[in-house]
């Protein structure tokens, strides 16, 4: 009898409204069921490229050891290339790739008599996350030397070079503090019997030749869309693949403060624990590979958190899986989209935001749905065992009891479209089944306690006959229930500071008041229905007018007392997470400087 009976068709109609709505906001949303799981999240791992910047990497300059220019080290880039340029740009290869085959100066190398066209290529190790490098086998014509060219994160490249200049590292951290996006290339020459493909052994005893820079500049309005995420509850955390430095200065450019900073390698030294308690302090995730991402992802639900994360490349694909909610761009490939719970039409997160507000929506108004009916139903289940005990009849006939359940439901079916005060929006909500219980234990012995008014007054004041007794309480029953749904649907003042949709008006006055002329129709006779005295309704406005101020009154302690704190001694096991929490502190802290 408690049951929620409709909410199957609440929740299904809540959610492809819902769905509609989102995709005119550019939103498609693959599972309905993840409208709402959007509207919980509460932490969004994010990639740099393309989500804070503009995703349109252009070349900028090749540099030597001490940031003159350097032709050699462009060449040497073209050279390990996996891009090849057309009439009308560049295919194939990555962002990086095209972009120096579209740089202003790019057109007069390739056409030069030692330009990549001079050199024939013979083997290629292609890049991967674990070694962050790219290497090829390259010849001149006429020469039997062949030629390693490796180029790769400055860092790693670096590493793998001899008697690298001392220059060579502050020129690193002076394009670094820029936030220039930048690589490091250098070269060896080879035996000359190797021939085919390259071994990631060779990439050692390399000679450092320059550095490789590109620019890709923040969208302008993306500070405001993560103040608007950040208002809404959500934490917003950077996973690239990049330096943290070129990521963390992008960040404050686009008004982002950067909490703390953690590589993949210094991931990759702490344990499970250790990344959880590091993960909420940590605002920018630099040189993680796929593997880590999903690690990161996973170990931040551990904590509880409804995890967000947005990527677009095949390498992202495990994390989308492993997140509550995995988000793509039509951009993206294949994979990632396939893995992505959410689509988004627009690489934006403004437009996620606007997503995560109407999953809140959503969730929100379907609650609204199960605090009524469970305290609704709860009461007149209350009710209706109460009144068994003394009365010699059924105090509602089951055809009766099914009708009012019938109209109320019906009622709410336009509760989807009803509004949602700000504040509701302004959290990440969830279910709370126990928060369930304790309102339906409130409001349904309140709404019990008018029942049994009506009771005493059908009995004592009207003397009435069962038909009479059974449609006072039936008329009771479905006008209470209609006029506390405007008080329930908010915590506010209804009306004064929350108005309710015009559907939301409309629907349940016109149930009620169809519930109220069947009563009295021609068919009321065969529903088991009677008539009323006058004095009846006189007594039954002033107990709604009664009912509506005690429960008004009582939500308003409800809501005071679900806020209030509560002491609260520490266990165990949080002083043990506190001293994880603070070695991770110390670790992250001691490995940035």
């Amino acid at each position: 009898g408690i049951t929620p009976q409709l909410l199957p068709a609440i929740v299904s109609v809540s959610l492809a409204t819902g769905s509609r709505r989102l995709a005119r906001k550019h939103v498609l949303v693959k599972r309905l069921v993840t409208i709402e799981d959007l509207g919980n999240i509460e932490l969004l791992f994010t990639d740099k490229t393309g989500t804070l910047t503009e995703g349109a990497v252009t070349f900028d300059r090749s540099l030597g050891a001490g940031g003159d220019d350097s032709p050699n080290s462009f060449l040497l880039g073209l050279l390990c290339n996996e891009a090849a340029p057309t009439a009308s740009g560049a295919v194939g290869g990555n962002a990086l790739d095209q972009a120096m085959y579209l740089a202003p100066h790019a057109a007069a190398v390739l056409v030069s008599n030692d330009g990549p066209a001079s050199f024939r290529r013979i083997g290629t190790l292609p890049f991967d996350h674990d070694r962050q490098l790219a290497s090829v086998i390259v010849a001149k014509e006429g020469s039997a030397t062949p030629l390693l060219v490796t180029k790769g994160a400055p860092e790693v490249v670096l590493s793998r070079c001899v008697d690298v200049p001392a220059s060579a590292a502050v020129t690193l951290a002076t394009l670094f503090a820029d936030g220039a996006r930048t690589i490091a290339i250098a070269s060896k020459q080879m035996n000359s019997e190797e021939n085919g493909d390259p071994v990631p052994e060779d990439e050692r005893g390399l000679t450092f030749s320059g550095f490789l820079t590109f620019v890709d500049r923040p969208k302008h309005d993306v500070g405001a869309a993560i103040q608007q995420l950040n208002a809404l509850g959500i934490a917003v955390k950077i996973i690239t693949g990049d330096n943290g430095a070129v990521a963390s200065k992008v960040c404050r450019d686009i008004g982002m403060a950067v909490a703390g900073l953690l590589t993949g390698e210094q991931l990759d030294r702490l344990n499970d624990d250790a990344l959880a308690a590091a993960i909420p302090g940590t605002t920018v995730f630099s040189r993680v590979n796929p593997d880590q991402k999903a690690r990161i992802v996973k170990i931040a639900r551990r904590g509880g958190a409804d995890v967000a994360f947005m990527g677009d490349g095949v390498n992202d694909a495990v994390a989308l899986h492993v997140a509550d909610v995995g988000i793509s761009v039509e951009s993206a490939t294949d994979v990632a989209k396939d893995a992505a719970d959410i689509v988004l039409l627009d690489k934006d997160l403004g437009v996620l935001a606007t997503g995560v507000t109407e999953g809140r929506r959503i969730f929100a108004n379907t609650l609204k749905y199960v605090l009524m009916a469970t305290s609704s139903n709860f009461g007149n289940m209350f009710s209706a065992a109460g009144a068994s005990l003394f009365l010699k009849f059924l105090p509602m006939l089951p055809s009766q009891i099914l009708l009012n359940g019938l109209l109320y439901d019906v009622g709410q079916l336009a509760i989807p479209t009803d509004r949602v005060d700000p504040e509701i929006l302004a959290r990440p909500a969830g279910w709370d089944i126990s928060f369930v219980r304790r309102f339906m234990l409130v409001f349904g012995p309140i709404s019990s306690l008018f029942d049994i008014a009506t009771f005493l007054v059908m009995i004592h004041v009207l003397h009435a006959r069962p038909g009479e007794f059974r449609t006072g309480w039936f008329v009771e029953s479905i006008v209470t229930q209609t006029f506390v749904i405007f008080l329930i649907r908010t915590r506010r003042i209804p009306f004064f500071r929350s108005r309710p949709s015009p559907a939301m008006i409309i629907a349940p006055l016109s149930v009620a008041s169809i519930g109220v002329a069947i009563a009295f129709s021609p068919a009321a006779h065969r529903l088991g229905f009677a008539g009323l005295p006058m004095a009846y309704f006189f007594i039954l406005l002033g107990m709604i007018g009664v009912y509506l101020v005690l429960v008004e009154v009582a939500k308003t302690r409800f809501y005071r007392a679900e806020h209030q704190p509560t002491r609260h001694q520490r266990t165990d096991d949080e002083r043990h997470d506190h001293r994880v929490r603070r070695r991770a502190a110390r670790f992250v802290r001691h490995s940035s400087s």
